[in-house]
């Protein structure tokens, strides 16, 4: 069976247009700039704002439109839809089928990935499956996160809240006949051993449902907030980080040097700075952008890809790697030839 190569033909993201500051967040919990960015690098996030009509699905569909008018290729040959996010505006259906109604697309299959922070790398490694196989010719693929409503903006939440921001970010993945571009590889992994230590566990079958939530009409219940063992999930992170990294440089027989722009999940400041340490990669090698937006779970890669192609750090026939740790734990890496 001939196997096809898959390359991302265009790109684009979308956040809300509301700020908020670390400033803005000492008004409504104990916290302040400088502790927030001691701890995660954070300035800035972007909430949606009431009435501004900003949901999950809305905002994949913007950064979607953006993607499919830059890749060149009509609504219509849009083959398959995959979207990821822990944030859907429904507990179901899933965001997939409603980007597939907004768009207007064919009656083409739709796909939901609840992987979290590692979301977009299993979305991109998902579609580019699809793509080598010849089932499909253009897919997709959309991270997008609405964490503001889910949070507990209190002191109580602050740990976890002053984290995490709105956004959304997609990518169109295609065929391509050239000889060594486009995705090189995807490797996934998981260790649901530690799912709980970064989880947010109702509703859920599995522990509360909204029967059990709303009989106990509880203030102290915080099960439907999520929860994070924060320095648990750094140590992780960092040494899945770097073997994920490794894995698909070896893979394709490259080394930390041939690496020209590397885009980690936006997760914390530090745990990039500690990759880019410990790889010694420069600034130039290395996007970051959780300073302004936060950590946008599933649309943090796609959200910083775009970005650094639009101001040109992402150029024809450099070697691009993706990398993603987060909730489940799982990781993921894409090594991409552009």
């Amino acid at each position: 069976m001939k196997l096809y190569a898959s390359k991302i033909s265009g790109l684009g993201y979308y956040v809300p247009e509301n700020i908020v500051t670390n400033d803005d967040l000492s008004k409504v919990m104990d916290t302040n700039d400088a502790w927030i960015q001691e701890r995660t690098g954070i300035q800035e996030r972007r909430h949606v704002a009431p009435g501004d009509g900003n949901t999950t699905t809305s905002m994949g569909v913007k950064a979607a439109e953006i993607a499919i008018e830059r890749s060149g290729v009509a609504k219509e040959d849009i083959d398959f839809v995959v979207f990821a996010t822990l944030s859907p505006d429904y507990y179901f259906p899933g965001p997939g089928v409603l980007v597939q109604k907004e768009l207007g697309l064919r009656t083409v299959g739709a796909l939901d990935v609840r992987n979290q922070c590692s979301g977009f790398i299993y979305a991109i490694s998902v579609a580019d499956q699809f793509i080598k196989t010849g089932m499909y010719k253009n897919v997709l693929v959309i991270g997008s996160e609405l964490h503001s409503k889910g949070l507990d903006m209190t002191t109580r939440g602050r740990g976890v809240s002053v984290i995490f921001g709105d956004g959304a970010g997609a990518a169109v993945l295609s065929r391509t006949e050239e000889e060594g571009k486009g995705i090189l590889s995807t490797h996934l992994h998981s260790e649901g051993a530690h799912a709980e230590e970064l989880a947010l566990t109702a509703p859920g079958m599995g522990k509360r449902w909204v029967n059990d939530i709303v009989t106990d009409n509880d203030p102290d219940d915080v099960s439907y907030y999520p929860y994070m063992n924060g320095q648990f999930v750094f140590k992780n992170a960092v040494v899945r980080f770097s073997e994920v990294i490794m894995e698909g440089l070896q893979t394709n027989n490259l080394a930390v040097s041939d690496i020209d722009m590397l885009i980690p999940h936006q997760a914390n400041l530090r745990i990039s700075q500690f990759i880019q340490h410990k790889f010694r990669l420069t600034d130039d090698h290395v996007y970051n952008n959780i300073q302004k937006y936060g950590n946008t779970t599933a649309a943090s890669v796609p959200i910083a890809l775009t970005e650094a192609w639009e101001q040109g750090k992402v150029k024809e026939g450099d070697l691009v790697v993706l990398a993603a740790f987060g909730s489940g734990f799982t990781w993921g890496s894409a090594i991409i030839r552009w």
